[in-house]
Parts: structure tokens; sequence; C-alpha cells
């Protein structure tokens, strides 16, 4: 029933129009995310392996994340308090970020790829990784206007 719901709202966005403050741009970029909150062993703080992505489309405030999978072990990657660390591979070099999952939803068999979209809102991201990653959004922005 959730599913169902979230693939209404889905088709809402489109329909109505999606009402995001930030512009989104349609960017394809390799990601690795991992949770961001460890798991204690007996022999002091492990982290859970993590996966590899790629972007649907990215803005100032947040991305859409595509992945294979919607869980690192027994920890889902969407939830209402979830944090999840993001290495975004820019042109420029990679960029660390903490996010905050808003949303996920599987990808149907109907769509170029299975595996699930996560929607995130960026919560932490350092000044120098910042100034990259708006540098980066700019000159897609710019490319995509023929500027």
């Amino acid at each position: 029933m959730a599913d169902l719901t979230r693939r209404i709202v889905a088709r809402l966005r489109q329909l109505i129009g999606n009402r995001r403050y930030a512009r989104r741009m349609q960017v394809r970029l390799p990601f690795d995310v991992s949770l961001a909150d460890s798991h204690v062993s007996p022999n002091g703080l492990q982290r859970l392996p993590g996966l590899t992505g790629r972007t649907l489309d990215i803005s100032k405030t947040g991305l859409a994340l595509v992945v294979p999978v919607v869980r690192i072990g027994e920890h889902y990657l969407a939830g209402g308090t979830r944090r999840l660390k993001i290495k975004l591979e820019l042109p420029t070099g990679p960029v660390e970020m903490l996010v905050a999952s808003v949303r996920y939803e599987s990808l149907d068999e109907h769509e170029a790829e299975n595996g699930y979209l996560i929607g995130v809102r960026i919560i932490e991201i350092g000044d120098d990784a910042r100034k990259r990653y708006e540098q980066y959004l700019k000159r897609v922005l710019a490319s995509s206007h023929g500027e």
C-alpha cells in the first residue's frame, strides 16, 4: 500500500508540477553511500560496507540517488531519521556530504533500470566542498542554457 501511495504522489508531482524550491538539474554522477551512524561491535567501532550508485538529478539543496538496493545489511537507506554519508564524484574531484533521506520509491520494470530512487536533502557539507559543488551546479546550468 505504501508503494502505491509513493507512486501516486510521484505521478501527481509530474501532472501538477514540482513545488521544490531549488532548481534540479538532470546529471548522472557516480557516488558512494554509507550509513552515517556506525555499527558498534565488541571490538570497537566498525563501519558497514557502502553502496555505489549514480545521481538522477541534483540541486543546491538535495540529490536524487539511484541505488541497486534500499538496504545496507539490515539497515534501510531511507527512513525518518536516517542520515547517510555521500561521496559524490564531480569532474573536479570528490565531495563528501551528510544527507538525510526524505523519500524513496522503487523503480518499476518499465523504467530504464531496476533499483530504487532515494531523494535526499543536504544537511552538512564542508565549506570547500560546498564551493566546488555550487561551482559545478553553475557550470551545468550555464551549459544547459547554451551560455
